[in-house]
């Protein structure tokens, strides 16, 4: 990575910082440090599980505890333990805490307005698409991709929504059991391997490789979530499987797709692959692809 964009991210984050309010304990004028306000707007009006609020926010267990404790002892929240699960716990806004999040509401819609006034309506119109810009950009650079169990329940619902999806988009429906096989125990090294990517600890997509003996790998279960598309993922999964059939001392890589799937269709051209003979008799394929690693 190049120092001048380090340095800039780093100018970025300082300017971001100091505009947006979080140097001091009293974010948008109120009594809360920006953890405890915004602990406070994630909770929200119906209330949510503590766990689900350390893995959306991706922070610390004991930092989190020490956030809810200030803002119970404020008289904000309620923490109780479910009814159902005693290893859970719920946490609630009171009427007061209510009250509190809608004025940091009112207060949040004020300094938004006040970050846009100075600015003319070109400049406007410049910084919110640059900020949703930049906030797509970071959501992406959130994602993590790690080899994974393909027998977990995460690998599980990324084929469950793959196959569900192929079977909304296939003219014939989709049966995996008539397609070729790509099981868990082919898709666990040394047979191969999966991929899967997550945002705030949550699966967003999948890949998987498998490996044959003097013979090229394949490329299955290529999918990512409706939610994470235009994020670049499909290409970093793409990458990061060429990236382990290398480390595999693969040379060749095949992959089939079926023509209703056209965005991958082209992001497998774009990434060099190319468009060869059948080489196999998968039911639901029309383009077979090759690359040279």
């Amino acid at each position: 990575m190049d120092m001048p964009s380090v340095e800039q991210v780093r100018s970025f984050n300082r300017t971001m910082t100091e505009r947006v309010g979080v140097l001091n304990d009293h974010f948008l004028g109120r009594n809360h440090p920006l953890g405890e306000a915004r602990l406070l707007w994630e909770i929200g009006e119906e209330g949510t599980r503590v766990r689900e609020l350390r893995r959306r926010l991706g922070l610390d267990s004991a930092y989190v505890s020490r956030l809810l404790r200030s803002l119970e002892k404020q008289g904000l929240i309620v923490v109780r333990t479910s009814e159902n699960d005693g290893r859970v716990r719920q946490v609630q806004l009171t009427e007061a805490g209510l009250r509190e999040r809608a004025e940091l509401d009112h207060r949040a819609d004020a300094f938004a307005h006040s970050l846009l006034e100075p600015l003319s309506e070109s400049q406007r119109v410049k910084l919110v698409a640059a900020m949703a810009q930049v906030e797509r950009l970071l959501i992406a650079s959130m994602v993590q991709i790690t080899v994974a169990d393909p027998t977990s329940q995460d690998a599980r619902w990324c084929f469950e929504q793959y196959f569900t999806e192929l079977g909304e988009r296939f003219d014939t429906g989709f049966d995996p059991t008539l397609s070729i096989s790509a099981q868990a125990h082919e898709l666990t090294p040394p047979a191969g391997l999966l991929l899967v990517a997550r945002l705030r600890e949550e699966p967003v997509g999948c890949g998987a490789l498998k490996f044959h003996e003097n013979a090229p790998g394949e490329l299955k279960r290529m999918w990512v979530a409706p939610r994470a598309r235009g994020l670049g993922l499909g290409r970093r999964l793409l990458l990061a499987l060429e990236h382990y059939a290398r480390e595999a001392g693969i040379a060749v890589l095949h992959l089939e797709t079926n023509r209703t799937l056209i965005e991958a269709i082209e992001l497998y051209r774009h990434s060099g692959y190319q468009e060869v003979e059948a080489f196999n008799g998968e039911p639901y394929a029309h383009h077979w692809f090759e690359k040279h690693l």
